[in-house]
């Protein structure tokens, strides 16, 4: 009898869409620990886009697309800021030379484009 009073709380989770300030056509859902502090949230959203913790800001918007917090201390649980499923978590780079910095990640136009004439092309080893 004693165990059934000690079951473990299995760990709360929520699902986040994100956005980025710099990459535009950045938008993905990802599920969050609510126990997970704010710097951790930071550094699993830094392997996503490349935006460096310390240079992050972040910000939760409600489903009516309505600021609800800026999430200001990365030693505060993701929970303490009260996020739902399918609220939105939008990431700010504060880094101007940041590597999303002007939208060069989506702008295909300024990459160089390799190009062989039709007669190298049908010289080359291998058809």
């Amino acid at each position: 009898m004693a165990s059934s009073r000690l079951q473990i709380q299995p760990d709360e989770a929520v699902l986040l869409r994100v956005t980025h300030s710099n990459i535009k056509s950045f938008s993905a859902e990802i599920r969050f620990s609510l126990q997970s502090s704010v710097e951790a949230v930071k550094d699993k959203l830094w392997r996503k886009c490349g935006t460096s913790v310390n240079s992050m800001q972040l910000e939760l918007y409600d489903d009516a697309n309505s600021k609800i917090s800026s999430l200001t201390d990365d030693s505060r649980p993701l929970g303490f800021y009260s996020p739902y499923d399918g609220y939105r978590l939008h990431i700010i780079d504060l880094d101007p030379s940041s590597v999303t910095a002007g939208g060069w990640l989506e702008d295909i136009s300024s990459v160089e484009k390799y190009s062989i004439s039709e007669e190298a092309y049908d010289k080359r080893d291998g058809k």
